[in-house]
């Protein structure tokens, strides 16, 4: 009976997850997209380039800790005040440190360009609001991602019309550049708001929590910087071998593979709660589980990249126009990432429930490292489909290669070829 209602909540969970994310995608299309024609690429590369810092310093911002607190709120179901409390104020730290550190860095790197860093200073500031992303995850905890899910696509409503008003104004691409920090503002107050009116915990800082929580999350520090690495130096690279118009092409590549990852995302983050419910309960069914994770997360992507890869030139031309055709090639090659990607999302679970945070680091540093010689080497040669082709190449390293090389992962790794293969579902 309880399997039964976990599966039952789990469902409804993915639903409203798909949902609040099908939303946030149909406004995010339209209105990108309109953003995208009136920047035109060297712009919007502009504006890629500079969020690709932000992100790059959102996996530092978050100290790991985002990849625990799901098994923390369902560990210590009473203390969720002291949890949340003490991960805003670490959060905050870290984030006041590194919109610094970013401002400074484009400051030198790109010294003389007094837009770039004006744009790049602007979206910094979301990392400091983007703290508040730590209710969605009690939420999640709760099966009650529908809260989350209407909070999300309020605040993308919210940006869509500031970029809206921008484009009725015609104002510069300084100005676009604040609309994802508005996202981050208007989220994390309603998410506050949410919260409170939930009934959870007051919220106060401890340090046996904050201890307790990094001590868990120190490992997932260096893997999640080495997967920023991976996941936007190629942007960096491409602005300073080569133009922001290739970025712009790169940025519409991965743009379009990423309008539907929200799909994935749901499945995730809505299974995750029933895989750590089921380790303390059954190991056989902990695997099970793990499999048909895998298993959707596969197949879903697999089925998306065939379409990219057959229909790529029209929907780039129809949604982007003719400038922008140069991106067709690099997205043929980026779409298959999506797939390892997820996967290693998806393993997530099975890391932290197990233990295992501490072997990370040995499967993303050297995939980092192997990431920036192949854009060494790829991208002069090919552009912006020598960075896919790297990033893909990485990717697979990271998901399926180096994990089976490293005995205490190994059966990890078995358990993704199992889910693929359909072994042990049923």
């Amino acid at each position: 009976m309880i399997k039964r209602l976990l599966k039952n909540a789990s469902f409804k969970n993915a639903g409203w997850l798909v949902s609040g994310r099908m939303g946030q995608m149909i406004i995010s299309l339209l209105v990108g997209l309109l953003t995208a024609r009136y920047l035109g690429p060297s712009n919007y590369g502009l504006i890629n380039y500079a969020t690709a810092y932000t992100s790059f310093f959102m996996s530092f911002c978050t100290l790991g800790i985002n990849s625990v607190l799901v098994k923390e709120f369902i560990d210590h179901p009473g203390e969720e005040g002291e949890i949340i409390g003490s991960t805003l104020l670490l959060r905050a730290v870290s984030s006041f440190l590194s919109a610094g550190a970013i401002i400074g860095l484009v400051s030198v790197v790109d010294a003389g360009e007094p837009t770039t860093i004006a744009v790049t200073a602007l979206c910094s500031i979301g990392l400091i609001f983007n703290i508040f992303e730590t209710f969605h995850y009690w939420f999640q905890s709760q099966l009650r991602s529908k809260v989350t899910a209407m909070v999300l696509l309020v605040g993308h409503a919210s940006m869509s019309l500031y970029k809206l008003v921008l484009l009725a104004l015609q104002k510069s691409v300084v100005w676009f550049a604040f609309a994802t920090a508005l996202d981050y503002i208007v989220v994390g107050i309603l998410l506050l708001i949410c919260y409170q009116r939930s009934g959870g915990g007051r919220l106060s800082f401890a340090w046996t929590t904050a201890r307790r929580l990094l001590s868990q999350s120190v490992h997932f520090i260096l893997p999640g910087v080495m997967v920023a690495v991976y996941g936007y130096v190629d942007k960096f690279m491409l602005k300073q071998m080569l133009s922001e118009a290739d970025v712009g092409y790169y940025a519409t590549a991965t743009a379009l593979c990423g309008m539907w990852s929200f799909v994935l995302a749901a499945i995730v983050d809505s299974m995750n709660p029933t895989i750590m419910s089921s380790y303390k309960m059954d190991l056989q069914l902990f695997e099970k589980k793990n499999r048909c994770l895998y298993a959707i997360i596969f197949y879903c992507a697999v089925a998306v990249s065939l379409i990219f890869c057959l229909a790529g030139k029209w929907i780039v031309l129809l949604l982007y126009g003719k400038a922008y055709l140069p991106a067709v090639a690099p997205l043929r090659v980026i779409t298959w990432y999506t797939a390892f990607s997820y996967l290693g999302v998806a393993r997530n679970a099975w890391i932290v429930c197990t233990g295992k945070q501490r072997y990370l680091k040995y499967i993303y540093v050297p995939s980092a490292v192997s990431n920036v010689l192949l854009n060494l080497v790829c991208i002069p040669l090919w552009g912006a489909t020598g960075a896919a082709a790297a990033s893909l190449a990485t990717q697979i390293l990271t998901t399926m290669v180096v994990p089976f090389l490293i005995p205490e992962l190994r059966r990890n790794s078995i358990l993704m070829v199992e889910g693929i293969l359909f072994r042990g579902i049923r």
